[in-house]
């Protein structure tokens, strides 16, 4: 499986809320940079983040762009998120319903043709913005 693909199973298994196909394409200790926050680390750390955004956010990636290394070790997904925000997620603003639309980067390091690293990066003051707080 080539890196591209890798990258685009695993965001195809996002939008169709198959965790458990997201999680088998990650390395067991998978480092997870979350945008703005802290590194977690492992596939359960992941596992429990992906719970946390199913009670909170239904979301959807699209227009997706993927670029790789010549040697396929490192990617970068360029997307849109297409988001509702559906219940309040500690520390942020309370949840209403709130759509919101947000350009996306992410970068991802492999190994053993699994994911590695998984870094995040978006606006969040945009996001706060779109959903009023």
């Amino acid at each position: 499986m080539t890196t591209e693909i890798l990258i685009r199973d695993y965001y195809a298994a996002f939008n169709r809320g198959d965790w458990e196909a997201m999680l088998s394409l990650l390395t067991e200790d998978v480092a997870h940079d979350v945008n703005q926050g802290t590194r977690e680390t492992g596939r359960d750390a992941f596992r429990t983040f992906l719970g946390r955004m199913e009670r909170a956010y239904r979301e959807c990636v699209e227009d997706l762009v993927v670029m790789t290394s010549s040697d396929g070790a490192r990617a970068a997904a360029e997307f849109t998120i297409h988001g509702q925000y559906l219940t309040t997620d500690e520390g942020l603003p309370a949840a209403r319903g709130q759509r919101y639309v947000l350009p996306v980067g992410a970068f991802f390091e492999f190994r053993d043709r699994r994911i590695a690293r998984v870094t995040n990066y978006y606006n969040l003051a945009d996001w706060l913005q779109q959903v009023g707080g």
